[in-house]
């Protein structure tokens, strides 16, 4: 059960309108790295969560990033607040409205004319937000580390949004934002680590013959050696076909008449490498190509 609370988590200050800001800020209303994706990625882990504790932290770290969703929208909705109403009043000829909508940038005259001014559920380059953002896959041990990347994204997202106004107010509504990530990251990979043996991800162990090789699939040049590739408990070798042991190839077994069938459609199917033949291609050019230019001697040659 969900109930609103009129009061926003955070106090909203908009210092000047900006249409163009605005519309940046979507980013974090419908994009992939929003407020919504992050909600809906920890409520449906939430919703299937096993494990009580876990499944409290996720559904409070969803119904937080509703909130914050709500500040966003918010942020929007007031940076739109003085378009939103000369839009729809009027109050302006034409070529000066349209001045005002194309010259705030960032494409916000697309969301001033289709929403009204309002946040609606699409990023800053005006594509709505869907369910494919959320790469929730249903193992608490990969789903928390998905978790962790996700935050760790928002927050740089968020930094650049700061660095984008002046707005004193805005800077400080996105500097909270940024900072509920960094915390929602410290839940999320104590919550990780509260699980024993969280890596590898899953149940079944890798096969020990190639867990801990690093394959230097690139040739020349100098290999830095480095802790991601020859650490502690790392063997660095060079990439090579067939690891296996065998000879590299695809093979499948068939029985009789699938091997029938198949040399049936290889031999109704096979190429005449000695036929050259004329393409239709070769016949449309052949048709445009332009006739040789003829050659008229220079004035005064006698030729």
């Amino acid at each position: 059960m969900f109930m609103h609370n009129r009061k926003l988590q955070y106090t909203v200050r908009v210092d000047v309108t900006n249409p163009g800001l605005a519309n940046l800020l979507l980013e974090q209303f419908g994009g992939p790295q929003g407020e919504l994706a992050a909600a809906m990625r920890y409520f449906t882990q939430a919703v299937a969560e096993e494990d009580p504790g876990r499944k409290d932290m996720l559904f409070d770290i969803a119904t937080e990033e509703l909130s914050h969703l709500e500040i966003i929208g918010s942020i929007v909705a007031m940076l739109n607040k003085g378009a939103k109403g000369e839009l729809a009043e009027a109050v302006d000829e034409q070529a000066e409205l349209y001045r005002k909508l194309n010259g705030a940038g960032n494409d916000s005259h697309v969301t001033q004319v289709l929403f009204g001014g309002g946040p609606p559920l699409v990023n800053s380059a005006g594509v709505p937000w869907n369910a494919g953002y959320i790469d929730t896959i249903g193992e608490p041990t990969a789903d928390l580390r998905s978790n962790i990347a996700a935050e760790a994204r928002a927050k740089i997202v968020y930094e650049r949004l700061i660095n984008v106004t002046d707005d004193p107010g805005i800077r400080d509504a996105l500097g909270f934002l940024m900072t509920r990530e960094v915390s929602h990251q410290k839940s999320f990979e104590k919550a990780l680590y509260a699980i024993q043996g969280n890596f590898p991800p899953g149940k079944r162990p890798p096969v020990a013959e190639f867990a801990n090789v690093y394959y230097k699939m690139s040739h020349g040049g100098e290999t830095i050696a480095a802790p991601w590739n020859s650490g502690n408990g790392l063997e660095m070798r060079q990439g090579e076909p067939a690891v296996d042991g065998g000879d590299g190839n695809a093979w499948v077994n068939l029985d009789e008449s699938q091997q029938a069938a198949l040399k049936a459609m290889r031999e109704r199917l096979s190429s005449e490498t000695a036929v050259d033949p004329q393409t239709g291609a070769e016949l449309g050019e052949a048709a445009i190509r332009p006739e040789s230019p003829v050659q008229v001697p220079p004035e005064g040659d006698s030729k």
